[in-house]
């Protein structure tokens, strides 16, 4: 067929040599249809694009418009936003692919919870995006709301809305098991409080020296303010100050990317070499880690997948209408970014002999 030429049902019957009504019962699951034929429909709906241009129709049925409810904090447009500005950008993208419209929502910590299911019902919007802030009496009150709303980069502990979030209680595990192989024994999360999904990231670390039978003594815990490097310079700092022989560790797991960079900052200061004096583990995979020195090794998230994901499950929350449909929590797998900042553990020199 010619190029851009519409393709429709009588096209793909043509092709196949089955009568209108058969593609339409194949497609539509109307009647049965023996395998031979179906298959046959299916080939020539595939060949002639219709299928994908079906599959995406019916994508922007259920939504067309969506409040998109962002603290304030993932706003600004810095190096410290990144995994912030990546999700939101390629939500976008997606988005205009399927002829969304967002409407943008700010959260503030002050704000009503009920705020966010007005300004969407005052906005007519078809479903409700939520970025980052897994507040259970903000989620409860969207899920009070009876709007279509999903969760990205976030839980929802009483599963009351769906959720789209990295796998991040297997991913450090993963990562920590890498840090284990390398030979350290005596590691240190640096972590932060405030977010479910951070503490699954402690949870991985833990799970990591059970499944090896290490002592928890030996898995450290320091916590910083914030999630910003600066947050992550001075934590390492404090602790430098508190353990100039480092409690022992060979090796430092930050719970986010930006805290490593603040890390290697502070070890620096400290005349601390990575990795020939102490190993540096990150998480997130944030550009800026390969340009750092050295080259940051990371858990790469797949930050532009998200938005993808979160869409197929408005839409299919918002197809559902009043029917019963438990909330789901989608987990996207994480890899691991082999570069310059691990090496294999070697023993400490004495500290303070003269």
């Amino acid at each position: 067929m010619a190029k851009g030429e519409k393709v429709g049902m009588r096209e793909v019957s043509e092709r196949a040599g089955v009568a209108i009504s058969t593609v339409s019962h194949v497609m539509n699951g109307t009647a049965p249809i023996s395998e031979e034929v179906r298959e046959r429909v299916l080939e020539a709906a595939r060949e002639l694009g219709y299928l994908a241009r079906r599959s995406a129709r019916a994508s922007i049925n259920a939504v067309n418009r969506a409040l998109l409810a962002v603290p304030e904090d993932a706003l600004p447009d810095s190096d410290v936003n990144l995994v912030s500005w990546t999700i939101l950008n390629a939500l976008t993208r997606d988005c205009e692919a399927r002829g969304v419209r967002l409407v943008p929502h700010t959260l503030r910590r002050d704000d009503p919870v009920e705020q966010v299911g007005a300004e969407a019902r005052a906005a007519r919007a078809d479903g409700i995006i939520v970025i980052n802030d897994d507040r259970s009496a903000l989620l409860d009150a969207i899920g009070r709301s009876g709007i279509p709303a999903v969760l990205i980069n976030g839980e929802d502990p009483n599963m009351h809305i769906d959720s789209v979030t990295p796998g991040n209680r297997f991913a450090a595990l993963k990562a920590t098991r890498l840090i284990l192989d390398k030979g350290h024994r005596r590691v240190v999360h640096l972590t932060w409080a405030g977010r479910k999904t951070v503490e699954r990231r402690l949870d991985g670390f833990l799970d990591a020296f059970r499944d090896r039978d290490l002592p928890l003594s030996d898995a450290l815990v320091i916590r910083a303010e914030g999630f910003e490097p600066r947050h992550g310079e001075a934590a390492v700092k404090a602790w430098l100050e508190a353990h100039p022989d480092r409690d022992g560790a060979t090796a430092l797991f930050c719970a986010a990317d930006n805290l490593a960079f603040g890390a290697m900052r502070a070890l620096k200061q400290a005349g601390l070499r990575v990795p020939e004096d102490i190993s540096v583990m990150g998480f997130d995979g944030v550009a800026l880690g390969e340009l750092h020195s050295p080259p940051l090794t990371t858990v790469s998230v797949p930050l532009e997948q998200f938005g993808r994901a979160a869409l197929d499950l408005l839409e299919a929350r918002a197809k559902s209408g009043q029917a019963p449909r438990a909330a789901h929590r989608l987990e996207l797998g994480c890899d691991l970014v082999l570069r310059e900042s691990i090496a294999p553990a070697i023993s400490q020199p004495p500290q303070n002999i003269e």
